[in-house]
């Protein structure tokens, strides 16, 4: 016998049922994340698998991952002003300085003892699926790069990911980006050829929350 359901059970059930669809959808954190209903981010939805320009992207283990290098936002008092970009290589963060002593914080890949750099720079430039060219100094330490001198194409393959942001120094190009990686185990790690590296999915993030003329201080 079919069962059916009254008016005043169909009601009384309404609350539970909008708690069960808020507890997977939750509300929007600092750091863009859908929080779930018990406060803490919603880390599986924010990598998911994803289709970007036409090219998939695979889920992002992030289980995997050290959680201090999972997007958050953290107190961060500095003198540096809101929308700024710090990275700090020793400890493989990156930070976007927001108001009220805070910053959301982003694990990172940085350079190898001896392609490590330190400065002041700006974004000048800002590219999807941006094509890589290696440097000739790379070309000459890895001869089977030769292929690649007039570039390659941008796709899940390319080393430098989803995402291209261009640093320069006044009207020089310092070769330096801040990029995404078809490596995500490389975050936490000093493995780059000097470039600041981050998995798809957080420098697609940052992508989007800075303009042209970011300044970018690496400590």
């Amino acid at each position: 016998m079919a069962l059916k359901m009254s008016r005043r059970a169909f009601v009384a059930g309404i609350p539970l049922f909008l708690a069960a669809c808020q507890s997977k959808q939750g509300s929007i954190t600092q750091a863009g994340l859908t929080s779930l209903a018990d406060g803490t981010p919603d880390y599986a939805s924010a990598y998911a698998a994803t289709t970007d320009g036409g090219f998939s992207l695979p889920a992002i283990k992030y289980q995997n991952f050290s959680p201090e290098y999972l997007r958050q936002v953290v107190f961060y008092p500095s003198k540096y002003p809101p929308g700024t970009i710090v990275v700090d290589p020793k400890n493989k963060f990156l930070y976007l300085t927001q108001p009220g002593a805070r910053a959301i914080r982003y694990g990172i890949g940085v350079g190898r003892a001896g392609f490590a750099w330190n400065g002041e720079a700006e974004i000048r430039f800002k590219r999807e699926w941006p094509k890589w060219f290696p440097p000739d100094e790379m070309i000459d330490r890895d001869p089977s790069l030769e292929k690649y001198r007039d570039g390659q194409d941008g796709g899940p393959r390319n080393p430098i990911g989803a995402r291209g942001l261009y640093l320069w120094q006044g009207n020089k190009d310092t070769l330096y980006r801040i990029h995404g990686t078809n490596q995500p185990a490389s975050i936490g790690r000093s493995v780059s050829n000097g470039c600041i590296r981050m998995i798809n999915a957080h420098v697609q993030d940052l992508y989007e929350r800075v303009p042209i003329g970011t300044v970018v201080t690496v400590l």
